[in-house]
């Protein structure tokens, strides 16, 4: 089993960020892969989508807050995007190199997960089997970002590290966690 703890940071911009910490853990155990984001903070300043009753596989979700990872194989040029509404909508994108080819992943059919949203407290939980896409054997990088709006409209792009001059999560030198 491979576990490993994140804090993200804001991408420096001339507004400043929300006042809020974005950490969590992610794990691998066997073929299972596991991923839980914590927001504290001040979540009132936040534009959060409501929760949805039916969650459902949706485009654009990082057009406003945003949970992702991205998921690459070593070795491998080919990567995969996964998009985590607090609303509880999802989407999965494959790319077959550095934002080229992108497809939505269809190998997947629902991506369940679960949302406790408290008044300075947000928690996202994912366990997602990567059978569908990713061998036992093989190693992965992964890369884990946010996209937060603020009440006012304001975007920030949030992520382990920040490799260009623009926010920029494709970027396969940010995919600095290995299991």
């Amino acid at each position: 089993m491979s576990d490993r703890t994140f804090f993200l940071k804001p991408f420096p911009s001339n507004h400043l960020p929300p006042e809020i910490e974005i950490s969590g853990n992610i794990i691998r155990h066997c073929n299972t892969l596991t991923i839980q984001y914590q927001i504290l903070g001040q979540l009132a300043e936040l534009n959060l989508p409501a929760a949805t009753n039916s969650p459902t596989r949706k485009d654009e979700l990082w057009q406003q807050t945003c949970l992702e990872f991205f998921l690459g194989i070593e070795d491998s040029p080919q990567y995969w995007e996964f998009n985590l509404s607090p609303a509880g909508d999802w989407n999965i994108y494959r790319f077959e190199d550095y934002r080229q080819g992108m497809q939505t992943e269809t190998a997947f059919g629902s991506l369940p997960f679960t949302v406790q949203n408290r008044p300075n407290c947000l928690l996202l939980t994912l366990e997602v089997e990567l059978d569908k896409i990713v061998e036992l054997e093989q190693k992965i990088e992964i890369a884990v970002a946010s996209v937060i709006q603020s009440k006012a409209g304001e975007m920030t792009y949030w992520a382990l590290t920040h490799c260009g001059t623009q926010a920029d999560f494709h970027q396969r030198e940010s995919f600095i966690i290995k299991l």
